[in-house]
């Protein structure tokens, strides 16, 4: 019986380890297409997900898949990173292997490109230590409870974000606080100053004369590119310190075509 168990578990551990195998297989070769469809200079980190992959290969469906590159260079932006999910890929092994002579068909994908910190500080002459913070609510009414304008409670949050970063005022380095809205124009990206503050968020914003060289330094206008696989943006948030512009697109044919947005 020790035996018999044994053997199984020998068994079971040679088929996972074939399924890994076969799903690095498999992935090396979508990243090599990701590679081209995209436009990227190297391969990017693809993983199918779902287990066992062997089931899904068999099948020819796979759930989703996630592509992902990082320290992407476009125009001034040096530390860009793209991320794609595909969903309901239609793909035969052969054809996912690149032995196949059509392409893969995918039902929808999220595309998005994250610009970070250090980017948009590149961006704004004479600002250090840039950070990008997410903004709630409760932050909102609290900047209007400590003296901002009343119309500061009619943002939405989850177009708006805190940025906070050091620069030289009235010859001092002092850390300067800005509550920005986040608009989308022709696929790029916008920061429009609403409130700013020396110090920290609770202290009270500078008078509306102060604020002007403050505010048209932190207005900016960022253009990170294309998104992956021609996904048009639709949303502009700060997420994971980041900026994120982020679309979906529907019906793509991946492969053996151009890929195609509905």
């Amino acid at each position: 019986m020790r035996r018999l168990i044994i053997t199984l578990l020998i068994l079971i551990g040679v088929l996972v380890a074939a399924d890994f195998a076969a799903a690095a297989v498999a992935e090396s070769a979508v990243s090599r297409q990701m590679r081209e469809q995209i436009g990227l200079v190297d391969d990017p980190s693809v993983r199918i997900n779902g287990f066992p992959f062997l089931t899904q290969a068999i099948s020819g469906h796979y759930d989703s898949v996630d592509i992902s590159a990082q320290r992407i260079s476009v125009g001034e932006l040096r530390d860009l990173e793209v991320r794609a999910q595909l969903r309901d890929v239609t793909a035969p092994l052969g054809e996912l292997l690149g032995s196949g002579g059509r392409p893969l068909q995918v039902q929808d994908a999220e595309g998005a490109v994250r610009v970070s910190p250090k980017d948009i500080e590149r961006l704004l002459p004479g600002v250090d230590k840039l950070r990008i913070d997410s903004i709630d609510t409760e932050a909102l009414e609290r900047a209007v409870a400590t003296g901002g304008e009343a119309a500061l409670v009619e943002i939405d949050p989850d177009t708006a974000a805190r940025l906070v970063g050091t620069t030289e005022v009235l010859d001092q380095q002092l850390e300067v606080s800005v509550i920005a809205v986040l608009q989308l124009a022709d696929g790029r990206a916008q920061i429009v100053p609403r409130d700013i503050r020396l110090g920290d968020a609770g202290a009270p914003p500078l008078p509306s004369f102060a604020q002007r060289t403050l505010r048209e330094l932190f207005t900016l206008r960022v253009d990170p590119g294309s998104l992956p696989l021609a996904v048009t943006p639709t949303t502009l948030r700060a997420k994971d310190g980041t900026l994120e512009i982020s679309g979906v697109a529907t019906d793509l044919v991946l492969g053996g075509a151009a890929s195609t947005g509905g």
